[in-house]
């Protein structure tokens, strides 16, 4: 048997080979994109890629049968890029893109009406805040009512908060952009603190029930088993909704999980500050719109789809964000209502709407899933 030194050398030489063949496979697939250019040919060839992993897979050693597909499928995904940057070729979907992109105003509107769940004193209304300068904000009960709003024309924009640096994805609000027709046109991440607040004359050691949000009880969890046995974790639907019941309850055992801001909007006593988990609590908001609307500096998108129920259906998609040298960051299933055991993939991608392999990217989703839905461009304010 060789050493290790001489078989490293071998795989080396044939690495070598291997990369001389593929920059010659390559300059072919440039001949074919201008081949096909030119007779208006489309760059997805569904039976010869269907027919070459077939041919692939027979005439290539048993135990290598699969492998040999998936490397052919990275080469093929790697050609249709190519192509598809060559060929400029385009879709329906990337011309709606640019075209927004035209009638986008070029700065984000300083004020506007906008819907956010809760009453005032909601992080949602901190976040809205942040975002626009001058929001008139109009307080709905759920986060259905924030799409409701904005799909039926009421508001011109809505907030809502999609993750949390401790407690993750809101579900809820995911589940919601796959059923209404809103896109995202920023994100805004802001600090978290959460403060356990009363009514004055209170005390920590008196205390017997807690409201507030289910995402804000999941990121103060340590603090409320600390509590003991004794005191009762109700939720409700917002944390400065939650304030504002206790300050009008006439009960002093009552508390609620919700923000410094809350505090003297209601007029309640902090009975401990910082109770969150994790010093570095962030949630991110999304600002959503009916309209499709890409202000300038969009370097992330967002999007959903589904994939087909076959082995490397998700790491077709993978790959081609890999083929593309398009960053992921962030990759989230949900199940999709009335369907079982089929999952919704949402996906965040970073990469300039205007860079050519955003539009290589969109022009070829419909090769590697079965359906999809672009949510978005856009920038995260921090």
């Amino acid at each position: 048997m060789k050493d290790i030194r001489t078989l490293r050398k071998d795989i080396d030489s044939i690495d070598t080979q291997i990369l001389d063949l593929f920059a010659q496979r390559m300059d072919c697939v440039s001949q074919v994109a201008e081949y096909k250019r030119e007779h208006g040919l489309p760059v997805l060839d569904r039976t010869r890629e269907r027919a070459k992993l077939a041919d692939v897979a027979s005439r290539a050693p048993e135990n290598l049968g699969n492998s040999a597909q998936v490397l052919f499928s990275v080469l093929m995904d790697l050609a249709k890029a190519d192509e598809g940057n060559r060929m400029g070729s385009s879709s329906k979907l990337v011309e709606r893109i640019k075209r927004a992109r035209r009638s986008t105003p070029e700065l984000f509107p300083q004020t506007a009406r906008v819907a956010c769940q809760g009453v005032e004193g909601a992080y949602s209304q901190v976040a809205a805040d942040r975002l626009f300068k001058h929001p008139d904000i109009s307080y709905v009960r759920t986060f259905a009512d924030v799409f409701e709003a904005v799909e039926n024309g009421r508001c011109q924009y809505g907030v809502v908060p999609v993750e949390n640096s401790t407690a993750g994805s809101v579900n809820q609000v995911y589940d919601l952009l796959a059923r209404y027709k809103c896109h995202i046109v920023r994100t805004f991440r802001l600090k978290v603190d959460h403060c356990l607040l009363a009514k004055p004359g209170a005390e920590l050691s008196t205390i017997r029930d807690i409201y507030s949000h289910e995402q804000a009880i999941n990121q103060c969890s340590d603090f409320l088993a600390s509590l003991g046995d004794s005191v009762r974790v109700h939720i409700c639907e917002n944390t400065a909704m939650a304030a504002q019941m206790v300050a009008e309850s006439d009960r002093t055992d009552v508390a609620a999980l919700s923000s410094r801001f809350c505090c003297e909007l209601y007029g309640l006593k902090q009975l401990a500050s910082g109770v969150q988990d994790m010093g570095n609590n962030y949630t991110r908001f999304a600002c959503i719109s009916k309209e499709l609307q890409i202000f300038p500096g969009a370097e992330r998108t967002s999007l959903m789809m589904t994939v087909g129920h076959k082995p490397g259906s998700l790491y077709r998609v993978l790959g081609r964000f890999f083929a593309l040298d398009i960053n992921l960051v962030k990759l989230e299933s949900r199940p999709i209502p009335e369907r079982d055991f089929d999952f919704m993939f949402y996906f965040d991608l970073e990469c300039p709407v205007a860079a050519p392999e955003f539009s290589a990217l969109i022009s070829s989703l419909d090769d590697v899933c079965e359906e999809y839905r672009y949510l978005g461009s856009y920038s995260e304010n921090v």
